[in-house]
């Protein structure tokens, strides 16, 4: 477990990057870019809308003040000026309108088109846009009997798009504050899960195995979050098989040194002699050829996944190998009292593979099962050919496996931590070193119950196709 020292010290690694390259100023600013291409394109869309709806009625209280002026000037504009024509026309200038009357077709003042003239003086109503006076103008004319009329005209182009963003101008704001405050929480929820994760793999790195990442939506950072959390209890798991692992070859290293150190004394100091130190010499020599068997296992795995593993693959006959391993163990199963069967068939047993390596995994498993078997128990060893290959199978009427033990035969020294104390154990290598030699010669190996009540390891290697020549 780090300290807190440690962590502060990797933890910084995480967090200190420049602004403008972390996840969330990124997040942030692209949230902020959407918020503001959103309230552009609102404002190019409402913009034009609001500026119709503006102008509209603009027109519409135009119309309405033309015919309200009609209305009262219908029965003076024959008589000429009047009180009431001026303070009409003083009420509605102060609305920054202009007021031109028309007595018999001719427009009292100087300023509007002469196609407006010449329709209200027709009796014809206008509305619509003009210029008057030189600007762009709203007009509104109603005509009266005689030629007379009536002409409203309100230069409303400024005024019109001061009344358009008075209106949207809130609503914009409003809404670019709301996106750019949605990004950046947004935004932060979405990297809260990145950033435990990170911390979870900078503990990781520091040794700290019972970190875990709380898993959070959206289900991608729930994804990485079962992958932390997978990866720190398989972490925990390896590093203490591992420990299991130097123990148990520890202790079996201790044995017979302690054994040849023994001995080795004894004989330095004279105490044996004669026949004791032949006997002395003799159990010495066995030890020492139990540790270069430890040791070579212990090489081979730890050269099993390199690229420069020794491998000699050619067409065998696993028939005869398996007829040479039984007479070379017949001996041994002899003397222990097992009765050693071999099950092959008429034809040859084809297949392409390494018959040392292959040789070295029957031997292994024939070590493995002859080590519990007690006298008078079977020990079979069977080749055969299938349709997925070429079979050499290892069955024994043993204390067998349990159907857990199967899941873990084949990890370094997962049964001998189950068993030790309880019935003969070796290194604990045997079998993961045979599983290792069977993948790199592209072979499967299972482990099983036998039929004669005991463990059962089938071996599974290519088949050996000859090529015909044409």
């Amino acid at each position: 477990m780090p300290d807190r020292r440690e962590l502060t010290q990797l933890l910084p690694v995480v967090r200190r990057r420049p602004l403008g390259r972390t996840l969330t100023a990124r997040a942030v600013l692209s949230a902020c870019a959407v918020a503001v291409v959103s309230v552009l394109v609102t404002a190019l869309i409402a913009v034009p809308i609001a500026l119709r709806s503006v102008d509209r009625q603009a027109r519409e209280s135009l119309g309405q003040q033309a015919r309200v002026a009609a209305d009262l000037l219908r029965p003076r504009l024959d008589r000429g000026r009047t009180a009431d024509e001026e303070r009409l026309i003083r009420q509605l200038r102060t609305r920054d309108v202009d007021v031109y009357l028309i007595r018999a077709g001719e427009p009292d003042r100087p300023g509007l088109p002469p196609q407006v003239v010449a329709r209200v003086a027709a009796g014809e109503n206008v509305n619509g846009r003009r210029v008057v006076a030189g600007r762009s103008s709203i007009v509104a004319g109603r005509a009266l009997p005689n030629g007379n009329g009536v002409v409203l005209a309100s230069p409303r182009s400024r005024g019109l798009w001061r009344e358009v963003m008075a209106i949207v101008w809130l609503p914009l704001l409003a809404g670019l504050a709301a996106g750019v405050g949605a990004g950046v929480l947004l935004a932060r929820r979405l990297v809260r899960p990145i950033r435990n994760a990170a911390t979870a793999a900078a503990r990781l790195r520091a040794g700290d195995r019972r970190v875990r990442v709380p898993v959070e939506s959206p289900q991608e950072a729930a994804d990485l979050a079962y992958a932390l959390n997978d990866l720190a209890a398989a972490l925990a798991t390896s590093e203490g098989r591992q420990r299991e692992f130097l123990l148990s070859v520890s202790h079996e290293l201790r044995t017979p040194l302690t054994a040849i150190r023994g001995y080795a004394e004894a004989l330095a100091d004279g105490v044996v002699a004669g026949e004791g130190a032949q006997r002395a010499g003799q159990t010495m020599l066995a030890e020492a050829e139990h540790l270069d068997r430890l040791v070579s296992d212990l090489l081979a795995l730890a050269r099993l996944e390199a690229a420069d593993f020794p491998l000699a693959p050619a067409p065998v006959d696993l028939a005869a190998l398996v007829r040479d391993a039984a007479e070379a163990w017949g001996g041994r199963c002899a003397t222990a009292g097992v009765v050693l069967r071999v099950e092959l068939p008429a034809a040859e047993v084809p297949a392409f593979t390494d018959p040392g390596r292959i040789r070295q995994v029957v031997d292994g498993l024939l070590e493995n099962a002859l080590r519990v078997l007690p006298a008078g128990a079977p020990l079979v060893l069977a080749a055969r050919s299938e349709a997925a290959g070429a079979v050499v199978e290892v069955r024994d009427g043993g204390p067998g496996l349990t159907d857990d033990d199967l899941a873990v035969a084949f990890e370094r020294g997962a049964l001998r931590q189950r068993y030790e104390g309880v019935r003969k154990v070796g290194s604990g290598l045997g079998l993961a070193l045979a599983a290792g030699l069977v993948r790199r010669l592209d072979g499967a190996i299972e482990a099983g119950h036998a039929p004669e009540g005991g463990a059962r390891f089938t071996v599974t290697l290519p088949p050996y196709a000859p090529r015909t020549q044409t």
